[in-house]
């Protein structure tokens, strides 16, 4: 298993981690199988969206924040109600099978953390099955 640490620099993001998967995935030498993304933070989330144009996560966010106000009649008093929400909507791991050493993902396609209670210093573990 191998983890990534990633740095979040505001209160909600979407980070793009494909590069860092990528390179992960040339470093394991593996060519074929399956690689498995997981955050082990219960405010923080993964998915696989459109990366091209960043108005597709800009979007996504804003619209989370509409259906999932920071301020609401949550009664979990922490002050991240909201947090846990948006992670529960992501989920969190994604799955990607690797080919001829390449993730498989569609043209417009990229892996990203979202970051629902930042900033913050988060791990994301992998595993790479070949």
């Amino acid at each position: 298993m191998h983890s990534i640490q990633i740095k979040t620099g505001s209160r909600e993001a979407m980070i793009d981690i494909t590069a860092r998967l990528e390179e992960l995935l040339r470093n394991q030498g593996t060519t074929t199988g399956l690689m498995t993304i997981y955050t082990p933070h219960t405010t923080t989330g993964l998915t696989i969206n459109e990366g091209a144009d960043p108005d597709v996560c800009r979007d996504i966010l804003t619209h989370l924040r509409t259906m999932i106000p920071h301020q609401a009649d949550f009664r979990h008093a922490e002050g991240n109600s909201d947090a846990h929400i948006k992670a529960t909507l992501f989920g969190s791991s994604v799955q990607v099978i690797v080919h001829e050493g390449r993730l498989m993902l569609g043209t417009w396609q990229r892996i990203f953390l979202g970051e629902f209670d930042g900033p913050r210093s988060r791990t994301v573990w992998v595993k790479i099955l070949g």
